[in-house]
């Protein structure tokens, strides 16, 4: 990988983390923002995917004969306390550029700070459209394949099912919401005749499985779209489950084939739900294995999905300021655009058009090994197949 070589010489270097303001004149600071204490089960692996990557990073001299300092904040799940992290971050602290969020409300807030104040801001994980279109700005790019991108991975394996009574359960907030609305738009352009016979919105981290599961049962749809996760998929599994609901019914789910979310389940995991995730333990390429080996030797522990999406977000921090030669914030966006970058899963390129990267997803079926979900029949879908041409991105995205 050229962006990454010097793994081995990594696991062996210190690396830089401070809460404090004290600086040397030898290091560029990046603020970390991130639902630490809301979501662990992402963000702790996310943490150390970028723990991992800084090390490397200050092992190879830094950026400029520079070391890399991030300071990290905890959101706490919430936009407000956001913004003030990354008010803080950068009025205080003197950042030059901030990075990750995972919720796509917080990644929207932390976003509009951004554009407000003219800072550089690199969206790890929200996966929401309007992140890079209806509310994309010059001062923000995205990591992660957002809900169409996904959405239009897995349409693809839906459209082929036979089924035309159409069901959706989603959190209700802004990832939900567009998520259900980017999987209806992907899937009525295949199959014309699919009719949505039922919609259940539950409040995030909040779920009433058993109400949500007879709703839904009493719809009588033929197949399921899931776009819960975390605390609130395992409970609707198992409530899902126990009642039959899944019974002869297929089921399209969003990131259920992420360890972060797969794992918890055990041997309950729904086998043959179509899902997108990370199979981290079926992946044979030389760039992932590479980076495998690192993790697993760092941290004695496999890697999450989180832990991908922080190991090259830092990177791609590190990239873009290698590139402009500055912590200039207009001299950083113009080395972002088009920049090329390789990651665990392959080369990609943070288009200049809409600051969306082509990273992908792997997208499978659940089935149950050894009393633990797996992914199975994988493969790897490139993001760059799913994102919409320049001429459509000009009536997504406002034009600066």
């Amino acid at each position: 990988m050229r962006v990454m070589l010097g793994i081995a010489a990594a696991l062996v270097a210190g690396f830089a983390v401070s809460n404090g303001p004290a600086w040397a004149a030898d290091e560029i600071k990046i603020g970390e923002i991130n639902s630490y204490s809301r979501l662990p089960a992402f963000t702790h692996p996310y943490r150390k995917g970028w723990q991992l990557a800084l090390e490397e990073i200050n092992a190879k001299g830094g950026v400029d004969g520079k070391k890399l300092v991030v300071i990290s904040k905890d959101d706490a799940g919430k936009p407000a306390e956001a913004v003030t992290a990354a008010n803080e971050l950068v009025e205080s602290d003197g950042v030059v550029m901030l990075m990750g969020t995972f919720f796509s409300h917080i990644g929207l807030a932390v976003s509009d700070y951004a554009k407000q104040k003219k800072i550089f801001f690199l969206a790890a994980e929200p996966l929401t459209d309007a992140l890079v279109w209806a509310e994309g700005h010059r001062y923000t790019f995205r990591l992660r394949p957002s809900n169409t991108m996904q959405a239009s991975m897995l349409a693809e394996e839906a459209a082929k099912l036979p089924a035309k009574r159409w069901a959706a359960v989603a959190p209700n907030y802004e990832y939900g919401q567009s998520a259900v609305a980017a999987f209806k738009q992907a899937i009525a352009k295949k199959r014309p005749d699919i009719e949505w016979v039922s919609e259940q919105w539950p409040p995030l981290g909040k779920i009433d499985a058993g109400a949500i599961v007879q709703a839904l049962a009493a719809a009588k749809p033929e197949a399921i779209l899931n776009v819960t996760f975390g605390p609130d998929l395992v409970k609707f599994v198992r409530e899902g489950t126990t009642r039959g609901l899944f019974k002869d019914r297929s089921v399209v789910s969003f990131l259920t084939g992420e360890p972060e979310y797969l794992d918890p389940l055990k041997g309950e995991a729904p086998v043959g739900w179509i899902v997108t995730g990370y199979p981290w333990y079926a992946i044979e390429t030389a760039d992932h294995d590479a980076f495998l080996k690192a993790y697993q030797a760092k941290f004695n522990d496999y890697p999450r999905l989180g832990s991908v999406v922080g190991y090259v977000t830092m990177h791609a921090a590190a990239a873009i300021l290698e590139k402009a030669k500055s912590t200039d914030t207009d001299k950083l966006i113009a080395a972002a655009r088009g920049l090329k970058l390789d990651t665990p899963f392959g080369p990609i390129v943070f288009r200049e058009v809409d600051h969306q990267s082509t990273l992908g997803a792997y997208v499978g079926k659940v089935a149950v090994k050894d009393g633990k979900g797996i992914m199975v029949d994988i493969k790897y879908r490139d993001g760059a197949d799913y994102l919409p041409s320049d001429e459509e991105v000009k009536k997504l995205r406002p034009q600066e």
